[in-house]
């Protein structure tokens, strides 16, 4: 449901190639563009209209619409007995996320999180070494994400530099932490198997929108562990050659685990040397659909993030951007 970057990228190569799944149906409301996608992945079914499509004859569906739309997706879905892989964020506030799981609960079907990056062979392995403990118990990490969102603005055939969609829309959707940093948020919890408890955030505004485009998050976890996440969408926004930055830093008693996208370093440095192991993307959608399709065949989806596990990555990213917002319109306001 949706053929936009994110489904032509990452989901539908995925699925074509994924044994135990088959790609039935595509549906987007944009006849040409579905058509194009359809052409291109060779689907043999395409739909305009959302009732029609779900009716085709699925028995799962992955949503990778606009935000604004999963609930009426997720809604429909459920109606129809479909089990459903969500991208993220799951929905615009806790009551769409809330709303979404009740119905796919009295609907006795399964609801999961697209967050992709737990799937990456760097994340998986990243777990391995937390619960070997590797570097002893990890007390601090910092994940960070700057980067340009592919640029605010796009040269038109007719010569001119206009804002581009992807980013107005992402930003109008709660910008860089509720885009992004979601994956960070979850895979913090995932990696130390540990609730945050304390939330503390500040942000700044490069771009001229409501959210912040460089937000700074602080985690508390229950059993006294830190995460702190850095997300940008204005790291290079408006550079000819933007060099964005994508790391994870996790600090142990022992040691520290590091990964960095440039290079595709990973690498666990304790007390006895240094220990690097083949790097790779932070995202794969091929083991997403893998597990998604295992899921589907053994109805045990404990392999994929959960509907909770999307609520709550959402709710602490959108609970702090409102923060800082809301301290930026009181500022403004007792000037």
């Amino acid at each position: 449901m949706g053929c936009g970057v994110v489904a032509d990228y990452g989901h539908l190569p995925a699925i074509v190639k994924t044994p135990g799944l088959e790609l039935v149906s595509l549906f987007d409301p944009s006849k040409e563009r579905v058509e194009a996608t359809a052409q291109k992945f060779g689907v043999p079914k395409t739909f305009t209209e959302q009732d029609a499509f779900l009716d085709s004859g699925l028995e799962a569906v992955v949503v990778a619409s606009p935000v604004g739309a999963h609930l009426g997706n997720v809604r429909a879905a459920a109606e129809r007995g479909l089990h459903v892989l969500c991208e993220k964020p799951l929905g615009m506030d806790d009551e769409e996320v809330e709303e979404m799981i009740r119905l796919t609960d009295a609907a006795g079907t399964m609801l999961f999180t697209g967050f992709v990056y737990r799937f990456s062979h760097v994340s998986t392995q990243i777990k391995r070494w937390v619960e070997e403990g590797i570097v002893g118990e990890i007390r601090s990490s910092r994940l960070v994400y700057l980067w340009e969102l592919h640029g605010q603005y796009e040269f038109t055939e007719e010569g001119k530099w206009v804002e581009a969609a992807r980013y107005r829309g992402r930003m109008l959707e709660g910008g860089p932490m509720v885009d992004c940093g979601v994956h960070q948020i979850d895979l913090a919890r995932w990696w130390l198997q540990d609730e945050v408890r304390g939330v503390d955030v500040a942000a700044a505004w490069v771009a001229d929108y409501d959210a912040p485009d460089h937000v700074w998050l602080h985690m508390d976890h229950t059993r006294g562990a830190h995460t702190m996440v850095e997300m940008s969408f204005s790291y290079g926004h408006t550079a000819k050659e933007p060099a964005p930055l994508f790391t994870y830093e996790l600090i142990g008693t022992g040691g520290v685990l590091r990964y960095d996208r440039n290079g595709w370093l990973l690498e666990a440095r304790h007390g006895q040397g240094t220990l690097r192991v083949p790097g790779a993307s932070e995202k794969n959608f091929a083991g997403m659909h893998e597990a998604f399709a295992e899921a589907l065949r053994t109805g045990d989806g404990s392999r994929m993030p959960s509907a909770r596990d999307g609520m709550v990555a959402t709710r602490i990213a959108r609970d702090a951007t409102d923060e800082v917002m809301a301290r930026r319109r009181l500022a403004m306001a007792t000037r």
